[in-house]
């Protein structure tokens, strides 16, 4: 893969950026409406569930961490699904199995929340109504969007699902084919009319009702998904990173960028030592993540500095730690808003892998996330798979604010298990070592690796008993893979530029700096 170097964005006036140029510029429609970075969000949110239902949609979940113009405490936005009423793990046991089905089980799909993000982050953050941030994601789906590279790539993987949803191009679908989705619309334009009840009391509800075959029921989609919570916080190298709380992970990010700034990292990032710190961090943070990571824990308290002392004292300079097993891949949507007073959103929304759970939605074509992988079938374990409870996710918005109220960096990545990884990455080299958005996002990145036959997105990284690998991007400098190796670690080289696909925006007096990470090879950033 041939990467084209990004081009920095600068603008005064807000900028968006996301993994689609047309998501991107729905953003900007909004805020050049007088809207706010929130329903700059949500216009983007939408049009991505339109144009790149392979990643993300309607029936997938979203996550977000939002600060106002006065830069105070962010509040976090957990628009993720509950499982429903009918959720019994005995069922999936008395089939022999031990993990959630990825596809072709309900199991794996809690009650989609990314509805019901839109609706809060409209009511708590938005200046214009809801209906005009869906109007150019309707747009698209009713006039018609150009398939992307990797929309086309991954259309060949649900050919035999295809018939059951949007997707009925007169010819095979090859990037830039015109694609409709009037079924979308119709449920777009029920949104903006009747707001979250004419969505999950209406036909998409029946029919995931009907779908679930005991599952859900109308109660289920009576509450509310979505729900605000406070963020969790870490100070290091003169800035507050803020995350969102459990179930996500985002406290292994804020966890790996504490210890992280303790350790006298080099002043250089090619050098080997760079990387073993923040891979040494990210283990420390990361290796007990199965068995903690519920909707029930305290992810502020798993990323303080008492219980994280000992585990940076046992960080060696010279040597690899790894116990972590291999990574596994995902498929989600970063988008990054800073408006132009300063309010800042960092989401993610997600289908986990690919279209999800290869299960679709009849009624409107909407292809159901699989987020529902999360979950465990261990008696006992604090995330087992219960009526109304949330999975663990890998979703980890993140801003970070310089203590002071100086700059805002508004950040988030795709990558199932291998978020916080790239972004301790990206963190560590704006903060720490002074790089600009433009060279943190295009610079070579290493990640705990996945092996063939591991559970897809997510959850499989930090499994015990599995031999650790460290892939570094082919493009990586070469003194990464002898110096790593020499520490221990079992280097792997990966395709070039493979590893996530990070949106990053930094906001400095009144000017917005940002890019798109050219690695999702059709993304975007705007601004005015």
């Amino acid at each position: 893969m041939t990467l084209v170097p990004p081009a920095i964005l600068y603008s005064s006036g807000g900028m968006v950026s996301s993994p689609d140029h047309l998501a991107s510029q729905a953003g900007i429609e909004m805020l050049a409406k007088g809207g706010s970075a929130a329903d700059a969000a949500v216009a983007a949110s939408a049009t991505l569930a339109v144009t790149s239902q392979h990643m993300c949609g309607m029936g997938g979940d979203l996550w977000a961490v939002v600060t106002d113009a006065a830069k105070e405490r962010p509040a976090a936005l957990v628009a993720a699904g509950r499982a429903g009423s009918g959720a019994d793990p005995d069922r999936l046991r008395s089939k022999g199995l031990s993990a959630i089905p990825p596809t072709g089980d309900v199991a794996a799909v809690p009650v989609p929340g990314c509805v019901d993000g839109w609706v809060a982050l409209n009511q708590r953050y938005g200046r214009l109504d809801l209906a005009e941030c869906l109007a150019p994601a309707i747009r698209h789906a009713t006039g018609g969007f150009p398939a992307s590279h990797s929309l086309a790539a991954a259309m060949s993987g649900v050919s035999g699902l295809l018939a059951r949803s949007d997707y009925q191009p007169a010819r095979p679908v090859a990037p830039g084919t015109l694609l409709y989705r009037p079924r979308v619309a119709r449920a777009l334009r029920a949104i903006a009319e009747g707001g979250r009840d004419a969505f999950y009391c209406g036909p998409f509800g029946e029919g995931l009702i009907e779908l679930g075959a005991g599952e859900y029921d109308r109660e289920d989609l009576g509450l509310s998904q979505a729900s605000w919570e406070d963020p969790i916080a870490v100070q290091a190298w003169g800035w507050t990173i803020w995350g969102a709380p459990a179930p996500s992970q985002s406290y292994c990010l804020l966890s790996a960028a504490w210890m992280a700034s303790q350790l006298g990292l080099p002043d250089d990032p090619d050098s080997p030592l760079w990387a073993h710190l923040l891979v040494e961090a990210i283990v420390q943070s990361c290796h007990d993540r199965q068995e903690v990571l519920s909707d029930l824990a305290d992810a502020q308290a798993l990323c303080s500095a008492p219980p994280l002392a000992g585990r940076l004292a046992s960080i060696s300079h010279q040597h690899a730690s790894l116990t972590a097993m291999p990574a596994s891949e995902g498929d989600t949507v970063a988008c990054v808003v800073v408006g132009p007073h300063g309010d800042a959103v960092s989401m993610l929304q997600s289908n986990a892998s690919g279209f999800g759970s290869g299960l679709v939605e009849e009624r409107t074509g909407i292809f159901l996330h699989n987020r529902g992988i999360g979950f465990s079938l261990q008696e006992g374990h604090p995330a087992l798979y219960s009526p109304r409870r949330r999975p663990p996710s890998t979703l980890s918005p993140t801003l970070a604010i310089q203590d002071g109220g100086g700059d805002l960096l508004s950040l988030a990545t795709m990558g199932g298990d291998t978020q916080p990884q790239v972004l301790l990455q990206l963190l560590t080299r704006v903060l720490r070592n002074g790089q600009s958005p433009a060279e943190a996002v295009s610079a070579p990145r290493w990640a705990v690796v996945s092996q063939p036959g591991m559970r897809p997105a997510g959850f499989s990284t930090w499994e015990p008993d599995v031999a650790p690998q460290l892939g570094l991007e082919a493009n990586a400098p070469a003194v990464w893979a002898k110096g790593l190796a020499s520490m221990g670690h079992r280097i792997v080289l990966a395709e070039p530029f493979s590893f996530g696909h990070a949106q990053m925006i930094r906001s400095h007096d009144g000017v917005c700096e940002g890019l798109a990470d050219p690695r999702s090879g059709y993304g975007g950033a705007a601004g005015r």
